[in-house]
């Protein structure tokens, strides 16, 4: 499985495991709600920075989001 698509399974497991929408987990991250949906779908590689990001809004350690499970 592409790491692409990893984070993209994780991304969108973690969010709905913590009850969130994609606007929230957007807001709290800084990023784009588009940009998160296109993450979880694996339509682009979200950035290092953005991964920290993320991971930091979801309150979760950044390899969490790329570790094959």
């Amino acid at each position: 499985m592409d790491l692409k698509d990893v984070m993209a399974v994780n991304l969108r497991r973690e969010r709905h495991r913590q009850k969130l929408t994609q606007e929230e987990l957007a807001h709290r991250s800084g990023v784009s709600s588009r940009y998160i949906g296109s993450i979880e779908r694996a339509d682009v590689s979200a950035s290092v920075s953005v991964l920290g990001r993320i991971a930091e809004a979801l309150k979760i350690h950044p390899s969490d989001l790329i570790t094959a499970s």
